[in-house]
């Protein structure tokens, strides 16, 4: 046997030592358990460019973006073709209901460092079509509870200076996201406070 055909089997078995090692190495991985990294090692290789934000203050703008988005493309863009006030209502509950359940909420949990860090800043965590609608209704409170401040507000200026018929503060995108980002807090407030009272009171109960 000359050298060439001996060339030609030691990489055959060369080959073929390497394609067996790679099949050993596929077909044990998925009983291999994989590797656990500390929450500290992950979080070094998250990106730090720009300005370091808090979390809290990324949630709360984005809370206020959205409405006033809103705010922004329905009030002010349909405003000259929606007369009634009531129909314009019912237009911003349920466009704010859609907006909220399918952009705010999912941005939300998109920007989470753990799953569920941010199930305490949504007020509905149902998904599905019943997590839609409950958003919806849930987006006309708010939007009847900005209105109604709104009109406290203006009826305020106008008892301190006299003026009668006339809008001292009106409708715009930031001050109208803010106000509902206001309200979507006071009512997640109240409902963590059911929350933490509903175990109280079972236990009261087995008493």
């Amino acid at each position: 046997m000359d050298n060439e055909n001996k060339e030609k089997i030691a990489r055959r078995q060369k080959n073929y030592s390497l394609k067996k090692e790679a099949i050993e190495t596929l077909a044990g991985a998925d009983s291999q358990e994989p590797e656990q990294f500390s929450q500290e090692e992950l979080d070094r290789y998250r990106s730090k460019k720009g300005l370091p934000i808090p979390d809290d203050i990324k949630i709360l703008l984005i809370k206020v973006w959205f409405p006033g988005a809103v705010c922004f493309f329905i009030l002010w863009g349909l405003g000259l073709y929606i007369g009634s006030m009531l129909d314009m209502l019912f237009v911003l509950g349920v466009v704010l209901g859609m907006v909220t359940d399918l952009l705010t909420n999912n941005v939300l949990r998109f920007i989470e460092k753990q799953a569920g860090d941010n199930r305490r800043w949504i007020m509905v965590n149902v998904k599905g079509v019943l997590g839609s609608i409950l958003n919806v209704l849930y987006a006309m409170v708010i939007v009847v509870c900005v209105y109604l401040l709104y009109n406290l507000i203006n009826y305020g200026i106008s008892l301190v200076t006299g003026t009668v018929d006339v809008v001292a503060l009106g409708v715009e995108p930031i001050l109208f996201g803010v106000f509902c980002t206001v309200f979507d807090l006071l009512f997640l407030y109240i409902k963590s406070l059911l929350m933490r009272l509903r175990p109280s009171r079972s236990k009261g109960g087995k008493k």
